[in-house]
């Protein structure tokens, strides 16, 4: 009851400066309304972006379908992303057009878009995808300490997507391919334990049973020495 009452007084002190402040009430009415009008367009506008920068996107796709297309492929994507920068479709056609590059060979333009798209869509679920993109173009380039520098990064601050099996895998076979087989091993194993079905598992699996057979060394382990025989004659 005193609920009711308490809701009664509101309402009639409410009505009361209503009355006495009726052209502010109107004016007030007006800019609510207008406010709520200018964020319905807003979002309206913003899914008609959407609609049209992702109808753009499968448009830049279709070419690749065609034997002579996918030398067009990224400056198509380009196109879509230098189009519509603020949209999900627009940061797609930039990940697909940097990767486009790496596939045509242009490893350093590849990496120049990989590092856009870090730094405009760092946000984004694909963000792991544009550094292990950077990684590999470093690596492609032959700068070793770089991309080992890179793919490192990724492993820590990613480890539990899956770009960072990829990222290991490329480490591994750079530690290789610089004599550090321990450590190349050591990961190898360790990818074909965390996806012994995959085809990265298994690929590292081979590659750590090829390291063993080519150095025996690497799987020796030295004996503990004991002290048994001289504790024996000292107790005799």
């Amino acid at each position: 009851m005193a609920s009711d009452v308490t809701e009664s007084v509101g309402f009639y002190k409410l009505w009361a400066w209503l009355e006495t402040n009726r052209k502010q009430a109107a004016w007030g009415a007006v800019i609510a309304a207008v406010v709520v009008l200018g964020i319905c367009f807003f979002v309206w506008q913003q899914g008609e972006a959407e609609v049209t920068a992702a109808e753009a996107l499968s448009n830049a796709a279709m070419p690749q379908s065609s034997p002579d297309g996918r030398a067009d492929s990224a400056k198509a994507y380009l196109s879509v992303a230098a189009k519509y920068p603020k949209s999900a479709a627009g940061a797609r056609a930039l990940l697909l057009g940097a990767g486009s590059l790496f596939v045509e060979g242009k490893y350093p333009e590849a990496q120049a878009q990989f590092e856009r798209f870090a730094r405009e869509h760092h946000d984004t679920p694909f963000m792991s995808q544009a550094l292990l993109g950077i990684a590999a173009c470093l690596d492609a380039q032959g700068k070793t300490n770089e991309a080992i520098s890179a793919y490192k990064n990724l492993v820590e601050h990613h480890a539990g997507e899956t770009v960072a099996l990829q990222a290991r895998f490329a480490l591994a076979r750079l530690y290789e391919a610089q004599g550090r087989t321990k450590d190349a091993l050591d990961l190898f194993e360790e990818i074909n334990r965390a996806d012994p079905y995959g085809s990265i598992g298994s690929e590292a699996g081979i590659r750590a049973e090829e390291l063993k057979m080519k150095y025996p060394s690497l799987t020796m382990t030295t004996p503990a020495p004991t002290n048994a025989a001289p504790f024996m004659l000292q107790n005799r």
